[in-house]
């Protein structure tokens, strides 16, 4: 039991990493504009629904997570369905927790620059 907890957070890593990237970092900017402009612009409910899984973190990472147990066949205290379910489910709240303390740190490390870059500003005038 121990090992699987010890693998639930280590599977959620890479999990968080591909899905903040593509859904939030500069490599992806241009497919997720036009994402998020096929998200507002589509007729079909089930086209816009499509397009928005590719800009919203946490709906991506279930997809994230479903590929990520196909090919690892991870599964979370049972041995049958029951530990699929409950291995995706946890996942995908490890891999969101982790990408919210990424996104708190990110923030902190964005202030904490234009502190410094006022101070700078202060001092040179």
């Amino acid at each position: 039991m121990l090992e699987q907890v010890f693998w639930l957070f280590i599977l959620a890593i890479p999990i968080a990493c591909i899905s903040w990237t593509v859904t939030h970092e500069e490599v992806f900017k241009e497919p997720r504009e036009y994402c998020i402009h096929k998200s507002k612009t589509c007729k079909s409910l089930l086209h816009r629904k499509f397009f928005y899984l590719f800009t919203c973190e946490y709906c991506f990472s279930h997809y994230v997570t479903l590929f990520i147990l196909f090919i690892t066949e991870y599964k979370l205290f049972y041995s049958d369905w029951r530990g699929y379910l409950l291995a995706g489910f946890a996942l995908v709240w490890i891999a969101n927790l982790y990408m919210s303390l990424h996104l708190l740190l990110r923030q902190a490390i964005v202030k904490e620059k234009s502190e410094i870059q006022v101070l700078e500003n202060k001092t040179n005038n």
